[in-house]
């Protein structure tokens, strides 16, 4: 057998294949009023397309924590119950496909309050009439970008107050039918802000030292895990690096490979089970060297030396590439983004490609096998 469609064991649960769809945000919730960030027909359509496809986990897009956590207001969110009982709907459908549910919960930090990408993704205007934009947080006040607002600077009091937001967030995702949790740590968004020197020039318990910047995302990964059942796995994604530098002189200039390696294991230390390693995303001008499987190396170094399990990411778009990855203990999975948006039954023609027919079909398509 291929080694995409090994079935996967986390805690209780056991992923069918190692096929798994990245979080990739739609931008498609309504903005306002009663359905505000609730998951409506296309998500049921999006998802339960994969589902059908044979895609063995599915993380759902970035959910935000609260309506200030979303990227854009058309973002998914996990602040009420209104929320819960749409995502049970999706949950209820991927479950009935042998795939396992999860979802990403997340804070945009300072760069939340843009626009849908198809509307030039910029900042929206709080301040305008009508608005549908907010005032952006972060660790500090510094822009994401020239064109930017400078984010509000969080308060110790205000911290602890989105650790109890992710808190209750994962509460929801369980009543919600969801069986993995991901603690978005990545892309430059709220966690991902304290980590990195380059965004984070605090000087109080959460800045300076990589002890106290890694102190929010521990606090809301101990937050996350004590309301998470203990049988079901819980998975952080990180960028594993800034790209700004790898050997600066300046401990400003971000978060290294090297960071990620030691920060893994502390979350291994507190409950995390495996790591979704990506890359980049905090600065907007860094040098990304762009290629096939380019972050795979981040994810096979932290399973190598921090001993925790990874999900590799980035350009993966064959099976043949996708199966060698785990044939050479590369990772222990692949997250699929984009190729996943140009074909939803990537798993089943693997599988065919492969000659691995260990991938669920459904009986409405048994005719198609």
């Amino acid at each position: 057998m291929s080694a995409l469609f090994e079935p996967y064991v986390l805690r209780s649960l056991t992923i069918p294949n190692r096929i798994w769809m990245a979080p990739m945000c739609q931008y498609s919730a309504e903005v306002f009023g009663p359905n505000a960030g609730v998951a409506n027909d296309w998500h049921f359509a999006h998802y339960g397309a994969r589902a059908a496809g044979g895609t063995g986990l599915i993380l759902v897009e970035a959910t935000a924590v609260s309506p200030e956590g979303r990227i854009s207001p058309a973002d998914l969110g996990l602040w009420n119950d209104t929320q819960v009982e749409a995502f049970r709907r999706i949950t209820d459908f991927l479950v009935g496909q042998g795939t396992i549910p999860g979802i990403q919960l997340a804070h945009a930090g300072r760069k939340g309050s843009t626009e849908r990408p198809w509307r030039g993704g910029g900042p929206i205007d709080a301040g305008a009439p009508d608005s549908e934009g907010w005032r952006p947080v972060a660790p500090s006040p510094v822009a994401y970008d020239d064109d930017r607002p400078a984010p509000h600077e969080l308060t110790a009091e205000e911290i602890d107050d989105i650790v109890a937001q992710f808190a209750d967030a994962a509460r929801r995702a369980l009543a919600a039918g969801f069986q993995v949790a991901e603690v978005h740590g990545a892309h430059g968004y709220l966690i991902g802000e304290f980590l990195s020197p380059h965004s984070n020039h605090r000087t109080d318990a959460y800045g300076g030292s990589f002890e106290n910047r890694t102190r929010f995302a521990l606090e809301v990964v101990d937050a996350v895990r004590a309301v998470w059942p203990e049988e079901l796995p819980l998975f952080f994604r990180i960028s594993a690096t800034d790209w700004l530098t790898e050997n600066a002189d300046d401990e400003r200039e971000g978060w290294t490979g090297d960071d990620t390696v030691r920060f893994a294991r502390e979350l291994r230390a507190h409950g995390v089970d495996l790591l979704d390693v990506s890359t980049g995303g905090l600065a907007p001008r860094a040098s990304i060297p762009v290629g096939p499987g380019y972050q795979v190396p981040f994810a096979e170094r932290v399973r190598a030396e921090a001993g925790l399990p990874v999900a590799a990411v980035g350009l993966i778009t064959d099976p043949v590439q996708a199966d060698k990855i785990l044939a050479d203990n590369r990772a222990d999975a692949v997250l699929l983004g984009r190729e996943l948006l140009r074909d939803p039954y990537f798993a089943r023609n693997a599988a065919r490609e492969l000659g691995s027919g260990a991938v669920h079909v459904p009986e409405q398509y048994g005719w198609a096998v």
